[in-house]
């Protein structure tokens, strides 16, 4: 049976962020996406220009209405990005609870801004804030691992069964050279027990400033969590060695292009189509590390 998702996030007509990044990679490994554009602009904010529209509360319910007046509401996935308006905001958290009423197994990965506090992590199965987020969320400060540790189980609480810190600013063993992110997963066992899973990992760095990666990471997750639901460090591993695997190549790409010089916009612009076999089935780059 085909697995469905619902995305509701930016598009550009140039590169790669919001629904352009996630859409692909999802489609790649085997999922139905349908997509539902919060903006259109040409290129990303990250350019000197750029031009487009964005769909309002009221455009985006006209565009729900069709899909549920054809009974076209299945679906087993809703991923969205961040909105800077409220109302569009209460229209997506309305949409999803409606969508979960038809499907109490629906799932929503999202990624987070503090404004979602009190509307979108009640109703999200999967979060994946950087760390200066999941201190606004919670009100706690990450200094070390426990520190980590704890401010996932907070989230938890709150509602999502599946945590992931990006990035974050704890010192990797492995020198300065590496970011570590983090993940925490709980699970219901069949005796009612919970049961939670963490693991850490040591991301290489890279000197350049990429846009979408947050979109692109939030899709792979859904992905390789829906594949693996009960093995976060599988799932940690395909996702970021995927996006390592992307993010060297447009690294590479970006210095044969920018001799002598730092990459433009345009230059850094994820080489999304060009990994599609490391989307497929990415090898091992990053390890993830059970706590």
């Amino acid at each position: 049976m085909d697995c469905r998702v619902l995305s509701v996030q930016s598009h550009v007509v140039r590169g790669y962020v919001g629904n352009k990044s996630a859409c692909f990679p999802l489609q790649v490994l085997g999922f139905e996406v349908d997509s539902i554009n919060s903006v259109q602009f040409s290129n990303h904010t990250g350019y000197d220009h750029w031009k487009g529209q964005v769909l309002n509360a009221d455009e985006l319910q006209v565009l729900y209405e069709g899909l549920r007046l054809n009974q076209l509401m299945q679906y087993d996935y809703v991923l969205t990005g961040y909105s800077r308006d409220e109302s569009f905001l209460q229209r997506v958290v309305d949409i999803i609870q409606e969508l979960k009423n038809n499907n109490p197994n629906l799932y929503v990965p999202e990624g987070l801004m503090p404004i979602y506090k009190e509307k979108v992590v009640p109703i999200a199965d999967i979060l994946t804030p950087n760390q200066f987020e999941a201190e606004l969320l919670t009100g706690k400060k990450i200094t070390s691992v426990q520190d980590a540790l704890e401010v996932m189980s907070e989230l938890h609480d709150a509602g999502p069964h599946t945590v992931v810190i990006t990035s974050s600013d704890l010192p990797s063993p492995r020198g300065p050279a590496y970011l570590v992110a983090m993940g925490s997963q709980r699970t219901v066992c069949e005796d009612g027990s919970l049961r939670t899973q963490s693991v850490r990992m040591d991301v290489p760095r890279e000197d350049a400033v990429f846009v979408g990666t947050g979109d692109l990471f939030a899709a792979l997750l859904l992905a390789w969590t829906h594949k693996h639901p009960r093995d976060l460090k599988t799932a940690c591993e395909k996702t970021v060695s995927t996006l390592h695997h992307v993010i060297k190549r447009t690294m590479a790409y970006a210095h044969t292009v920018a001799v002598g010089r730092r990459p433009s916009a345009a230059e850094l612009e994820l080489r999304m189509v060009q990994s599609k076999a490391d989307i497929e089935d990415p090898a091992t780059a990053v390890e993830a590390q059970l706590l």
